[in-house]
């Protein structure tokens, strides 16, 4: 009968691209002459494991690949190879090769082995392979074609509990196959009767016979996995077996065992994949799991105990006669389920929350390769890595980092002679650094380069049409012309930067978060970018708002005040904007009962308020009604469940069962035209007109 393992399969890649990760940070950590022999052994036994997972499925692509870099690998090990930076950087490039061979299969489509064949020759030849003894005789290919073949008796009894641990006996055969010549005997006299028998449990032991040129010690390394959960005795025989020999021996070794031939010649590799592997991989989806530690889950459990003595409390009481005495219960009964529910929500928000050296992790390696292209030395510094954040933030947040550190890289920090000119340490310093502030995590990007030029970008500003000859700017205005659509100061187009697209892409991105960038530059000294993203997406931290009828929610992240109007600083520019001078700042006053069509609400200015709020760097107050209450409110998709509404990024429910829209700061500012060509010539006349009197 043949075992379907398809259902392994997404285990299997999850696995694999967490043993790539594990080899590209230990290849990272690498100083050729400096290297210590447990993080090669780290790195060898990460490639082990992908080559003997794709072989047993039958991915010969990866296996096939993967076995000559983990035979450069283990002659390093060995100490027959002295590693060098060709070698880190060929390894390196095979894990990139690798996860691609992955990705695609994952997606259930062919791979493209371009790479991966170009890459095979450079290690075969690094190895000497390909040349025949005649051609190369001293080569180290030669040697092992010389050296001596053994036969090893193995006799591997697995622990009733191993296929509970995740392990498949089958996987190991197919490797000891891959060593040499191999004959399988199987016992299976432990197996009991039926009513006693266990699916889930393992009674069947094996001896095996392998005539190999390989030491024992790689023998053992493929039964590591499941050395505490098996016996294992493997036994150097001397000459080479044949298959009455291994018969015999078995029988004498142990007459009373069952040990029959699995196979009446050695086994044959690729039958033992067609054997386990009956389907096609399923399609790619998004990573659908998550690993969450025992004490969260601890947790979880203790407060769902609390939350059904809470309930058990109130059904009783619901059963007894309504008095003074049973309502005072109740009430001390609900406000504890309120807390109970509370302590619930805060714990189950907890099980996606994920430290941010997911992210960060994927760094080091890119710093690595762009300042090699740049020949540029830099250091990495990584700061805040266990501040957790949502798992979904996480994987949206990625991108942006990454070409904001890019960035850093190529226009912040300046190449040796120029840091050497200037006084500088040769070698520039990229920082990440992650902390919680209030309800939101904020991620820096520093470099200690030469910083923002604001010359230049007003320049580029203006020869773009992004400002006028004549205006007036402060650095920081300058600095956030960078996040325009288009905006670069590049002199040339590279693979790095300079397409004049990326920057505006990367504040769109990070605000359809609900977070914010901004940045800030001293000439010589260098840059900081900072982002504030709220912890989930899941919740979020509102200011209730009444407008007419209607109740409104503004994120809290977004708003900076909240006042009434004086009149008197209160000027109209154009037909219908009104603008409030706020101590240094001119604040557009936007009318949500206009921009929502709502009938009843209060209109004069002086008997309102106004929430000043911020997006974009640009401060614009909205008319309400009335402020309400403060609260947590779990965001509903609009778009998932009805359509699309400009200026609203979601909704939620309210406690009294009545839907209430959350403002989109930024796209209300685009709805309200404020963005538009002269709408801001507009405001600074109207700033012109309050000056003057």
């Amino acid at each position: 009968m043949s075992i379907d393992l398809s259902q392994f399969f997404e285990v299997f890649f999850e696995e694999s691209f967490e043993g790539l990760d594990a080899m590209e940070a230990e290849l990272l950590n690498l100083v050729p002459g400096e290297e210590d022999l447990e993080t090669i052994n780290t790195i060898f036994r990460a490639a082990h494991s992908i080559k003997g997972g794709s072989g047993t499925f039958g991915f010969n692509s990866v296996s096939d690949f993967t076995h000559v870099l983990e035979t450069l690998l283990d002659q390093i090990r060995e100490g027959k190879r002295e590693l060098t930076t060709e070698h880190v950087d060929l390894l390196l490039k095979s894990v990139d090769c690798l996860r691609a061979l992955l990705s695609a299969l994952q997606s259930e489509q062919e791979p493209d082995l371009e790479e991966a064949n170009a890459l095979r020759l450079k290690f075969e030849a690094i190895l000497g392979l390909g040349q025949s003894e005649h051609d190369n005789p001293n080569s180290e290919c030669a040697d092992e074609q010389q050296a001596e073949v053994n036969t090893y008796q193995i006799d591997f009894k697995p622990y009733h509990h191993l296929f509970k641990t995740g392990n498949e006996p089958l996987y190991m055969i197919s490797e000891l196959a891959e060593l040499g010549e191999l004959e399988t005997h199987v016992s299976h006299n432990e197996i009991p009767d039926i009513t006693d028998l266990t699916a889930d449990d393992c009674f069947l032991s094996w001896r095996f016979f392998l005539n190999t040129e390989k030491e024992e010690r790689v023998i053992r390394e493929i039964f590591e996995w499941v050395e505490d959960d098996c016996d294992l005795t493997i036994t150097l025989c001397g000459g080479l077996f044949s298959e009455d020999d291994t018969a015999q021996g078995a029988e004498e070794n142990n007459p009373d065992s069952k040990i029959e031939p699995a196979s009446s010649a050695p086994i044959n590799t690729q039958e033992v994949k067609k054997a386990v592997v009956s389907k096609a991989p399923p399609p790619a989806t998004e990573s659908t799991s998550i690993r969450v530690g025992i004490d969260k889950v601890d947790s979880l459990i203790n407060m769902v105990g609390e939350l059904v003595i809470t309930q058990a409390m109130l059904t009783q009481l619901g059963e007894q006669e309504i008095t003074e005495a049973t309502i005072a219960s109740l009430q001390e009964g609900l406000a504890q389920l309120a807390h109970n529910t509370r302590d619930l929500q805060e714990n189950v928000m907890r099980i996606r929350m994920l430290p941010i050296s997911f992210v960060f992790s994927r760094f080091p390696r890119l710093v690595r390769d762009i300042s090699q292209k740049l020949n540029k030395q830099v250091e990495l510094k990584l700061l805040g890595e266990q501040t957790e954040l949502d798992k979904t933030v996480m994987e949206k947040i990625s991108d942006p980092m990454v070409h904001l550190v890019r960035n850093s890289l190529d226009h912040g920090l300046e190449t040796v002679d120029q840091r050497l000119a200037v006084g500088k340490d040769p070698v520039g310093i990229v920082t990440l650094n992650a902390f919680h502030q209030g309800g939101n995590i904020v991620i820096e990007i520093m470099d200690d380069g030469q910083g923002l030029n604001t010359t230049k970008i007003k320049e580029k500003a203006i020869a773009n049409g992004l400002i006028a000859l004549g205006d007036e700017l402060s650095d920081d205005e300058i600095n956030e012309l960078i996040f325009m659509p288009g905006f670069s100061t590049a002199d040339a187009v590279s693979d790095i930067s300079g397409r004049g697209v990326g920057m505006d892409v990367v504040r769109r991105n990070i605000q359809s978060l609900n977070g914010s960038v901004e940045v800030s530059s001293a000439t010589g000294v260098g840059s900081t970018f900072t982002i504030r993203l709220p912890l989930t997406l899941a919740i979020l931290d509102g200011q209730l708002v009444k407008v007419a009828k209607h109740t409104y929610i503004i994120p809290l992240i977004s708003i900076v005040e909240s006042l009434q109007i004086d009149i008197t600083k209160v000027s109209r520019v154009g037909k219908d904007l009104d603008v409030l001078r706020l101590r240094d700042e001119y604040i557009p006053i936007l009318r949500l009962y206009n921009i929502f069509n709502h009938q009843g609400a209060i209109e004069t200015l002086d008997k309102t308020l106004l929430v000043v709020v911020e997006s974009d760097n640009q401060k614009i107050g909205l008319l309400v009604d009335d402020l309400l209450s403060q609260q947590q409110v779990v965001i509903k998709s609009l778009e998932a469940n009805y359509q699309k509404v400009d200026g609203v990024s979601g909704a939620t429910i309210l406690g009294d069962g009545r839907v209430s829209l959350i403002i989109d700061i930024s796209g209300l500012i685009k709805l309200s035209g404020l963005r538009k060509p002269g709408s801001q010539e507009l405001i600074i006349e109207s700033q012109a007109n309050l000056e003057a009197s």
